[in-house]
């Protein structure tokens, strides 16, 4: 008898470790949620889109801004490759520029965090001394 139960529960285990329960659990909780959570879908897109268009527009530089102007001017200069490096050349030097002038100003602003933290910090500690 405790042999038979002995076998039972060894059967059951090793059936349990072959459908690796744990995994299949992660499944069904991962499912649950994907299934259960409430998701809009496309009511902002317009929005979005517009305000992306906007975000390119106001960049006044000369380089291309969409794939379509790229290929443009790719088409353009298809017979002259030297002609074709030296507008990327160009258009690589005004894209680090603007790269490094956003870089700067960020790092400024930065900058200014960090000191108006250490003030407001410097100030915390000398109140909590001061009691």
């Amino acid at each position: 008898m405790i042999n038979l139960i002995s076998r039972t529960i060894g059967n059951i285990s090793s059936l349990l470790k072959g459908l690796q329960i744990k995994g299949f659990l992660a499944v069904v909780v991962v499912g649950f949620l994907v299934l259960t959570t409430n998701v809009s879908y496309g009511h902002n897109d317009k929005a979005l889109g517009e305000r992306v268009r906007e975000q390119v527009q106001q960049d006044d530089s000369q380089r291309p801004k969409t794939i379509g102007e790229w290929n443009k001017e790719a088409r353009q200069t298809e017979g002259s490759p030297g002609k074709r490096l030296q507008k990327i050349g160009e258009e690589s030097a005004e894209a680090f520029k603007q790269f490094g002038s956003g870089y700067v100003e960020g790092a400024q602003k930065t900058a200014g965090d960090v000191g108006d933290s250490a003030a407001e910090t410097a100030k915390d500690i000398s109140n909590k001394i001061g009691r």
